[in-house]
Formats: structure tokens, C-alpha cells, sequence
């Protein structure tokens, strides 16, 4: 079965593609920053719906939520892309936004859990869910609508703003969380200013609609639909047309997974390594890393631009090769100019414990053992250890080689032990306090995230473009957006959570980029054997 590819016949003048990509591109920007200002909103979220008592759990808890949003994207790519090859493709993301947005305002609004209780995490869940399946339509059809615009020869740059607006949606949800805290005080911020953020989506979700109402559908589909050839059933034929199983293996696999994975490092973890593990103050790390996403926003318009010359496997082959080489040289240089004084307390005073039965469970509200408090105390703290072989009597913790007087801690008062722990860790020269690094350091600091944002970039420039070239008009926007969203879903929205618990486990604040390290190796085997070398095509045929 060979289906023909189409060009329109009349190609969109300048001024139609500027509104194209603009309205498409604005839209992807604001939902992305209904589905971002969550996670941004971290710390501040974790006290509000989550108090378990166990900080560790807390975040756990939070970053699992977090990963819920994006499991049912799926489920919405599956039900939108089904809509979208059927009834079209602009209808169909005028209904995505407007589910984002109101999905996203209604977490403003539900009380905190001191107020309702499991009412509070439930209602979250539940909006969260709303999210996921809206952001599981809106992707493919901004994506594939631009690219059903443009023409073949500059079909990857013209959808690299697409990608590029994925960055400007976190970047947004920064500006607008700094500017709030700016504006009001940091008691008026904690009480009900964190609530403003959420309820500004109503507005934006106003002007993405308004922009894209302006919108005429794609003419690809209007050339299908006037020829009655469009899909009877897109999700099942996406499954049963000849060579798109091994083309859905390749886009989930070799594709999303590892361009998801690399997004998420270079900012969600990029942040969280930033406030939590190496402590540097709230809005300074919130600065930095929204100024290098906006810096970095260029290599995907450039690596989309480089896609049309050199194809598109290339730069998404060489991105993922200098990800393995590149990624934990620049996390470690982030940590030594993060909080310098941490850093060398670390290496010059190692924190080693030992005793019985000592193991840490970061899903439990107290610990079992006495060695395993100590895990759950240091976790908490942010501080990295190593467990000691030794695993007889009782617990044992050394710093720099010099026991601590357990005798004297508080075991049963949990507060007390933190305050027992900062005082002696402090003594060894630990800097466990909120810091600023300097500008030289920031600066530093800025430049190892951009080269994660170019990493990204060669990754996640081209893509869009690429999966709408692998995939037959007929059934493109499903085909396209049920792996995307399986794996950025599953590969990537359970990044923070489970590079979280590696860390949690280890006690090493750089454990958690091995996950992210064996998803790319995974990815660059399989793009570096499924992609097709060679100029941009469409893949109108049997073979993948």
C-alpha cells in the first residue's frame, strides 16, 4: 500500500506563514506553560497539597503527581490524533488549549490539604489527568499543522519553532513566578501570591484562542477530505499500515524517549540539582536557568534550520553521542561553582555511615533503624554520604575520617536531629545554608546549561519535522503523536521522579543522571539504526 505524498498546489504566501507558526507556536507556548508552572511552583506545591512530614517523601510524592500528567498524555494523543486525521487539525487544538487552560487555572483555586484534607493531592491528581490528555492532542496537531504549511525545503526550520516554544513555555512560567514574587511579599507570595500564576492561564489561554481562531485548516487535510480519502479509524491504522509499526518503534524509542529525557536534564533537573542539592537561593537559580533556556531557545531553530541542509538523523545522532560524553563533565562543573564551599566540604570531609540493617526507604514517614534515620536525616538535609560495608552493631556515621558522638542524638525527636546534625556538619565545614553564587560563578554556571540546551537543540530541533515526514498524511497526526507521547510521557515525565529516588537511595546528588544516561544510549542505538540518512523525505511508502 503506497500512499502519494501531497503538496499544496498553492503555497501559503509569508504573511500566512508568519500567522501559522505564530499562532500555532504561541498556543504551544502558553500550554506548555499551564503544564510547566506545576513544576516550577515545586517547592511551594510540596508544602501546599503534600505535608507527609517526610520531606523526601513529600517530593517524591509531588514529582509522582507530576509524572501522572504526563502518563495519560497517551491516552489524549490516542483520542486528539484520532479527531485531528478525522475532523481536522485545527478544531481538534483549539479543544486542547482550552482544556489546558482551565485545567490549569482549577489548580489555582483548590484549597490546601491543612483545608480538605486528600481532597486537596485527589483534585490535583485530577486536573493533572485534564493536563496530560490535553497536552497528548496538542503537540501533534501544532506540530503537524505547521509542518502540513510549509514547504519540504524549509519544512524543519519552520517547525523548529514549534520545539523552540516547548523552551519558551518554561522560560514564560519562570518570568511570571519571578515577577509575582517581586510584586508582592514573601508572606503574601506563601499564603495565596503562588495561586496568581495558575489563574493568569485564563488569559492566556484568551489570546491562544483568539490567535488561533484566525486559523485556516491545513491544506493537506482539506485535499484529503475533498477526495474522501481520509482515515476510517487513524489509531487502528496506525497499527496496520504497512511499515508504520516499525516507524512508531523508531519515533518512541529512538526518538522521543531520548530528545524527552535530555529537555527534562537540562532544565527540571538542571533546577532542582541547583535549589536542592547544591542549595543556592530560590529566584537566583530560577534566573539562571530561565536566562540559559532563553539563550538556548536559538540552537533549535538553528538544528531545525541544519535538518533541511544535512537531514534529519544527523544532528539527532551527534546529539545524543555528546550527551553521553558531555552530560555528567557539565553537572559536576555546575556543582563546583553552584556552592563552592559544599563542594569541597564534600570531597575534603566525607559523611560515611555504617551499622545494622542500613538502608534508607524514601517512602517512609520515619525510619525503621537508627542507621537508616541517619540516611533519611542526611537526604533531607541534601547532603551526600557513602554506606559503609561494615554493617554490624550500631549506627556509626564518620565525617572526614572523625566519628560523631551518637550517644548524644535525639533518635526520637526528629526536628532535634536535624538541628544536631546542621550544627556538627557545619563544624566540618559544610555550608548547609540558602546561597548566591557569585556573577562569575552564575555565569558559569549559565554557560554549563546552555551546552545542555544545545544538546536538546540538536535533538529536539528537528523533530518535528521529521515525525510528520515518517508518517502518511492519512493518519499522521495519530501516528506521530501516540509515540511521542509515550515516550516524552513515560520516559520523561517519571525523569524527576525517578532520578529523584536514585538519589534519595545513594546518597550521591549525581546518581540520578545515570537514568537519564542509559535512556539516551538506548535511543542513539536505536536512531542510528532505524533513521534514514540522507536529505529530507517524506516516507510515503511500505518501508520504514
Amino acid at each position: 500500500m503506497t500512499e502519494p505524498v501531497r503538496h499544496p498546489e498553492v503555497q501559503p504566501s509569508a504573511s500566512d506563514m508568519r500567522l501559522v507558526i505564530g499562532a500555532s507556536s504561541m498556543g504551544t507556548v502558553f500550554e506548555w506553560y499551564d503544564f510547566f508552572i506545576y513544576g516550577t511552583l515545586n517547592a511551594i506545591l510540596t508544602k501546599t497539597f503534600f505535608p507527609t512530614g517526610n520531606a523526601t517523601l513529600a517530593t517524591l510524592l509531588f514529582w509522582l503527581v507530576f509524572a501522572v500528567g504526563f502518563g495519560f498524555r497517551p491516552l489524549g494523543a490516542v483520542l486528539f490524533g484520532f479527531l485531528g486525521d478525522r475532523l481536522g487539525r485545527k478544531y481538534t487544538f483549539l479543544v486542547t488549549v482550552t482544556l489546558m487552560g482551565i485545567a490549569t487555572a482549577g489548580v489555582g483555586l483548590i484549597p490546601s490539604a491543612d483545608s480538605i484534607g486528600l481532597w486537596a493531592p485527589a483534585l490535583v491528581i485530577l486536573l493533572r489527568i485534564l493536563q496530560g490528555l490535553a497536552l497528548g492532542g496538542e503537540y501533534g496537531g501544532a506540530a503537524v499543522y505547521v509542518a502540513e504549511h510549509a514547504p519540504p525545503e524549509k519544512r524543519g526550520y519552520f517547525t523548529s519553532y514549534i520545539q523552540a516554544s516547548v523552551v519558551g513555555g518554561f522560560v514564560l512560567s519562570l518570568i511570571v513566578v519571578l515577577g509575582c514574587k517581586t510584586a508582592m511579599s514573601a508572606e503574601t507570595w506563601a499564603a495565596w501570591g503562588w495561586r496568581v500564576p495558575f489563574l493568569l492561564s485564563l488569559a492566556l489561554l484568551g489570546i491562544s484562542l483568539w490567535m488561533r481562531l484566525k486559523l485556516s485548516e491545513s491544506p493537506v487535510f482539506q485535499a484529503m477530505r475533498e477526495e474522501g480519502e481520509l482515515a476510517g479509524n487513524p489509531f487502528v491504522e496506525s497499527f496496520t499500515y504497512p511499515g508504520n509499526k516499525k516507524r512508531i518503534f523508531i519515533a518512541l524509542f529512538g526518538i522521543a524517549a531520548g530528545l524527552t529525557v535530555i529537555w527534562y536534564t537540562a532544565m527540571f533537573t538542571g533546577l532542582s540539582f541547583l535549589t536542592n542539592a547544591m542549595r543556592v537561593e530560590d529566584s537566583r537559580a530560577q534566573i539562571i536557568v530561565g536566562l540559559s533556556a532563553a539563550l538556548g531557545m536559538g540552537f533549535y531553530l538553528y538544528f531545525g534550520h541544519l535538518s533541511d541542509r544535512i537531514g534529519r538523523k544527523k544532528p539527532i545522532v551527534w546529539g545524543y553521542a555528546l550527551t553521553l560524553i558531555a552530560m555528567f563533565p557539565t553537572f559536576w562543573l555546575m556543582g563546583a561553582h553552584a556552592n563552592p564551599g559544599l563542594t569541597a566540604a564534600a570531597a575534603r570531609a566525607p559523611v560515611v555511615v555504617a551499622g545494622a540493617d542500613c538502608s534508607y526507604s524514601p517512602f517512609a514517614t520515619e525510619q525503621k533503624t537508627n542507621c537508616g534515620r541517619l540516611l533519611g536525616d542526611l537526604t533531607g538535609l541534601g547532603v551526600g554520604y557513602k554506606v559503609s560495608s561494615d554493617a554490624y552493631g550500631d549506627a556509626r556515621m564518620t565525617v572526614a575520617g572523625k566519628p560523631l558522638p551518637l550517644e548524644t542524638y535525639a533518635w526520637a525527636d526528629k526536628a532535634e536531629r536535624g538541628k544536631q546534625l546542621q550544627s556538627w556538619l557545619g563544624e566540618a565545614g559544610y555550608e548547609l545554608g540558602r546561597v548566591t553564587p557569585s556573577l562569575s560563578d552564575s555565569l558559569i554556571i549559565g554557560l554549563a546549561l546552555i551546552i545542555m540546551m544545545a544538546l536538546s537543540g540538536a535533538t529536539y530541533g528537528p523533530v518535528a519535522a521529521l515525525l510528520s515526514e515518517m508518517f502518511p498524511p492519512r493518519i499522521r497526526y495519530s501516528s506521530m503523536s501516540i509515540p511521542y507521547h509515550i515516550g516524552t510521557g513515560y520516559f520523561g515525565g517519571f525523569l524527576p521522579f525517578i532520578s529523584g529516588l536514585i538519589v534519595a537511595k545513594t546518597g550521591n546528588p549525581y546518581s540520578g543522571l545515570w537514568y537519564t544516561w542509559g535512556v539516551v544510549l538506548m535511543a542513539l542505538v536505536v536512531a542510528a539504526w532505524g533513521l534514514k540518512d540522507g536529505p529530507p523525505r517524506d516516507y510515503g511508502d511500505n518501508a520504514a
